[in-house]
This record gives structure tokens, sequence and C-alpha cells, in this order.
């Protein structure tokens, strides 16, 4: 979106500069406070919100802004924007309430709290930006919907690993490319990790170890590719993904290589998938196919090969560093990078990472207990299986053993969740028939 540089610039110039409000104030959100202020022009962010205050308040200090405010009330942050005050509150609904705000990043990772918080921002009208593939690919879909009855946008990031596949898709399409796999590339998965292997890592960055453990556990790719698969309308081939490994370094020039070529050729919705190993890495790439034969002759001579399957591929994804750019092409142009088409195509199912035993709770994505697996949503409905974005805090009725997937009637459901409110009304919303009611 090279428009967006110049939009912004006219912002600037004219004294009237986009405001943000952010939730949230870990490692990526801090990334962000820095992007923002201190080099994007027409942009401001007005306000962040963390439920520990120092959090937030260290966000904006490690970007040299000075005159942070702390509020309490939306009156109080509201008057803060009109003064050009940069404002801190632990209360994520005062800034998505405010007037002023024309959007919100929303940059938990967390599924209940990010719900609240997104929906309330649709309520009172801001654009919602998310660096949190948990909630979307848990809820996105109802979301979406509410988010488009308001009039506002609602998507995923640009800068992550599914932000960058969309746009790379949608060039694809654009050249008249009909894309049929979207991958990722990892280095690393064993679903067995978790905080405790990983804290060296997540040390060694400055990252929260759970988060390092959905990484590495497979939960994290599970949810990046389901979004991008509700966006597009894809499958997956199996549960889980097929994920081939290939020699470290392998170029992922080579993709066509990895799939099996009648699924990819059948013309159908095309799938969502990874591979570990590829170079280069951490980036994406789409593998896409053309029926015109001068087309295909012009693909030659331009180096991606004879066909029938084409490569194209990005080599980064730059996280933090793009998400301002789906912030104002959220705002100045209605332009969402990601989000959902319509009902979920893949949802993200849960696996027992150890034994569980019964009467246990089950704690948070990229803890100890569980990790996520990709499954098609006909499947996922048919089996009543359980989405790992609403597990948490769920109590096991019995025994479950390792990898063994889980299913509604394995756990009883904590009472007055906003998540399984929201389940519920995309399953009516969309025609589906979760068993979601009978197990809570």
């Amino acid at each position: 979106m090279i428009i967006v540089d110049n939009a912004l610039a006219a912002r600037a110039r004219s004294g009237n500069p986009i405001r943000v409000g952010m939730i949230g104030a870990g490692f990526m959100a801090k990334g962000v406070a820095r992007q923002i202020c201190r080099y994007v022009p027409g942009m401001e962010l007005v306000a962040i919100a963390n439920r520990t205050l120092a959090h937030a308040r260290q966000a904006y200090a490690e970007t040299d802004v000075l005159g942070v405010t702390e509020v309490g009330t939306v009156g109080a942050l509201e008057a803060c924007i009109e003064r050009g005050q940069p404002a801190i509150t632990d209360d994520a609904l005062l800034v998505c309430q405010a007037a002023g705000v024309d959007a919100i990043i929303e940059v938990t990772g967390a599924v209940e709290y990010g719900a609240h918080a997104v929906m309330e921002a649709i309520r009172h009208g801001k654009h919602v930006v998310l660096l949190n593939a948990e909630l979307d690919g848990t809820v996105g879909p109802i979301l979406k919907v509410y988010a488009d009855r308001a009039g506002i946008i609602y998507t995923v990031a640009d800068g992550d690993q599914p932000g960058v596949t969309l746009n790379l898709a949608r060039f694809v399409q654009g050249i008249g490319v009909k894309p049929v796999l979207c991958g990722n590339i990892k280095g690393l998965h064993d679903p067995y990790r978790n905080p405790t292997t990983q804290a060296g890592f997540a040390k060694q960055w400055g990252q929260n170890p759970s988060m390092v453990t959905s990484f590495a556990d497979g939960s994290k790719i599970s949810f990046e590719q389901a979004v991008i698969a509700n966006a597009l309308g894809m499958r997956v081939a199996q549960r889980g993904m097929l994920g081939p490994t290939v020699a470290p370094g392998t170029p992922v020039t080579e993709a066509a290589n990895w799939y099996p070529h009648e699924e990819l050729l059948s013309g159908g919705p095309g799938i969502v998938d990874y591979v570990v190993g590829a170079s280069p890495g951490p980036g994406v790439f789409v593998l896409g196919t053309i029926d015109d034969p001068v087309q295909r002759h012009y693909l030659n001579l331009y180096k991606l090969g004879a066909g029938p399957l084409y490569c194209f591929h990005t080599p980064y994804h730059l996280c933090h560093f793009e998400t301002p750019t789906s912030v104002a092409r959220a705002v100045l142009f209605h332009d969402a990078a990601l989000a959902p088409r319509g009902p979920m195509y893949v949802e993200v199912v849960t696996a027992a990472k150890v034994p569980l035993t019964a009467g246990q709770v089950l704690d948070g994505i990229g803890h100890y207990h569980t990790y996520g697996l990709a499954e098609n949503a006909d499947v996922a409905q048919r089996e009543n299986l359980l989405p790992l974005g609403i597990a948490e805090g769920c109590t096991l009725r019995h025994d479950v053993p390792k990898d063994q997937v889980l299913t509604y009637d394995d756990v009883v459901l904590p009472e007055g969740r906003l998540i399984d409110q929201l389940r519920r009304e995309q399953a009516a919303y969309f025609g589906t028939t979760a068993k979601v009611e009978a197990t809570s």
C-alpha cells in the first residue's frame, strides 16, 4: 500500500492525525508504540491501556514520550486527547469508549479479555486492528458481522504472517493467478514444548515464555493459518496440516515439490499449510496456478518455472513495523488487511500436551496442558471438538490421554464468559450447530 505514506503525510500537514488507542503493553505492543511515536507522521498514539499500569507507562517511556497522564474515567481520557497529552489506564474499555479515538490496536493475545475490548470498540464506532490471531481464529466471523453493522473496519494487522500472506495472495490474485496454497515458513515445531523449555529463548529476546511456547508447539501457526483460511475460504489437507520438514536452507521456491499436486490442482478452494526448515524464514509463500498458456510462457520467462504451480514468496514479516499501515488502511481507505469472509472454514482445536486428569482446570494457550491443531470447521462441528480459544479455564470431566483431541463433552465451561456467548451467536448466525449449550 504505497499510497498510505502520502495519505499520512497529508494528515500530518493538515494537523489532523489519526488518533490511535492501544490495548496491551507487552513485547509486541512496545514495538508498535515505538513505531507510531517515532516514525509515522500523521498518526498519534493517544492512549495505552494495560492491566499492569506500569507496563503501559514503560511502553511510552521507551519511546521517549513525556508528560504521560494516568486516567481513570472516559472524561479524563477525552480531556487528555483534546490537550494532545498521552494517557495510560488500566481499564481497556475507556480507550474503546473515548471520543477522539479513531482506531484501537488490540495486541494482548488474550481471547476473553480481547473479546470484551473489541466488542466495546465496535459499539463505539472505532476501527479495530488485531495483533491477536487467537481471538480472530475463535470468533472472528461474528466480530466481523458486528463491525459491518457498525460501519467500521475489523482487520488483522499487516506485518504478522497472516497479514503478509493476505497481501501476497491479493497480489497473486490481482495478476490473474489463482492461489491454491498459502504457506508459512517455520524453524521449529514441537507440540510438547512448554514455558519451562522455552524460558531461555524468551529471556534472550525479552518475550513472554508462554507466547514463545505457542510459536514452538504449533498453536500459533494453527491460528495464523486458520485466519488465512477463513479470509480466503480455504481448508486444511488434514488435521494439523501436512507440515513437511525439509533440509535447513532449502529454498522455498521448491515448495511445489512438498505438497500433493492432486490436492492443489483439483479445482478446490485451496489449502493453508506450513513447512519447517525452508529458507528464507520466517517468511510466507503462495502457490498459484493459471490456465492461460501465454501467461505461463511469460511466467517461465520471468524465472518462476514452467508450472503448473508457481511459487510467490515474501522473505520476511516485520510485525510491529507494519501495524500502523493497517490502521491507515482502515481509517483512510476503509480497507482490511485480513478479515473473515463469512463462516469458519478452519478451526483450531484442542489437543492434550500431557496426560490430563479429571477435575483439572485447563491452562492457557502456550502453557503446559494443551496445544492447537488446525482442523476443517465442518469436521470440528461434526465431532463437537473443543476450540483452543475457549479451552482455558474449562474443567475436565474425566481423564484425557496425551495427544487426544478434546470435545465439548470432555469439559465443563466456566460460567458467564463473553467468548462462549459469541461462539453461540456465531454458530446461530452462520447456521452451524456446535453443541455448546448442553456442556456449560
